[in-house]
């Protein structure tokens, strides 16, 4: 299975890269990963509706660049379906048994994702009613990928 993640900006802080490259390598015996980042648009700190629409909707410009049009694609907004990590492994395990080879995750800026986006997900996904940094996020959704496939391979997994 091949296992994409769009991700709006770049992680700057050295910590999460570790900790994202650690996710990543260790996810390299279960599937093929891919990790794509467009870059962000500033938001001024005063911004206002219409200016942080248009800014969401030039980040989603950019993710469209890299949506698969075959794959599965889900998308992480905090008014998602929430699942536990059984149920996310569950999930991932039935995506492959109904042939979809190809699943992309989009994690948004720090804005969100636009609807566009939204509209064109085929699962929102939410881990948390709280906001998590974009950045922090990644590093969250590798974590989960990895523990989805260990759950699905039988192998113990910190619970």
């Amino acid at each position: 299975m091949k296992i994409s993640i769009i991700a709006i900006g770049r992680i700057k802080e050295k910590y999460l890269q570790d900790a994202a490259g650690e996710y990543s390598k260790r996810l390299n015996r279960y599937c093929k990963l891919a990790v794509t980042e467009a870059e962000d648009e500033p938001t001024p700190d005063k911004a206002g509706v219409a200016l942080k629409e248009q800014i969401k909707e030039r980040e989603a410009q950019r993710i469209f660049r890299h949506i698969a049009p075959d794959a599965y694609m889900i998308a992480l907004d905090i008014k998602g379906q929430k699942m536990t990590s059984e149920g996310f492994a569950g999930h991932i395990k039935e995506l492959a048994l109904r042939g979809h080879s190809h699943v992309q995750f989009i994690i948004g800026g720090s804005l969100g994702l636009h609807t566009s986006v939204l509209k064109r997900a085929d699962l929102l996904l939410s881990f948390s009613d709280m906001t998590f940094p974009h950045q922090l996020m990644r590093v969250i959704l590798l974590e989960q990928i990895y523990r989805g496939f260990r759950i699905s391979a039988g192998e113990p997994y910190h619970k």
